[in-house]
């Protein structure tokens, strides 16, 4: 089993890179886990947002494969508590699905080609939070699901 990161975008700060790396390699310790970033859009402040949308959905597809489990990190998608996520994560990982895809789009959204080709959406927060931001908001609830399904300390209840 491997679980992937798939992020519309680069990041420009620094200090996002950084948490995205500490969090990146605790995962490492419990799965296989990989990030792949999906190139920008060239010539992107020109276009309109449905545009940018449908090119940033047509990279998103190409990355995915038939078998893979794809999880849209999405403002309307099902809301969980780091417990009740963890037990989500567990379920996923039982499935028996070699990939599972954690897909955070850029700052417009994902095609309606993308949201037909989910599987799941997750939203951590009925809050909006940046495209940017919300990489390491994830990655640090990742790897809490990882140290509650080991039973180890990081989580306190």
């Amino acid at each position: 089993m491997k679980i992937t990161l798939l992020l519309c975008g680069k990041t420009s700060e620094p200090w996002i890179t950084t948490g995205m790396e500490i969090y990146s390699k605790r995962i490492k310790n419990y799965i296989s886990f990989e990030t792949i970033v999906l190139t920008d859009l060239k010539n992107a402040a020109k276009m309109p947002f449905n545009e940018i949308k449908s090119r940033e959905g047509e990279q998103i597809l190409n990355e995915l494969s038939p078998s893979d489990y794809a999880i849209l990190l999405d403002e309307h998608g099902n809301t969980f508590s780091s417990v009740a996520f963890s037990n989500e994560l567990q379920k996923i990982m039982n499935s028996g699905r070699k990939r599972v895809v954690f897909i955070i789009g850029g700052p417009y959204g994902f095609s309606p080609e993308v949201y037909k080709r989910a599987d799941f959406r997750i939203s951590l927060s009925p809050m909006t939070f940046s495209h940017q931001i919300v990489r390491v908001i994830f990655l640090e609830q990742l790897y809490r699901s990882f140290t509650i399904l080991n039973n180890e300390p990081y989580h306190h209840e």
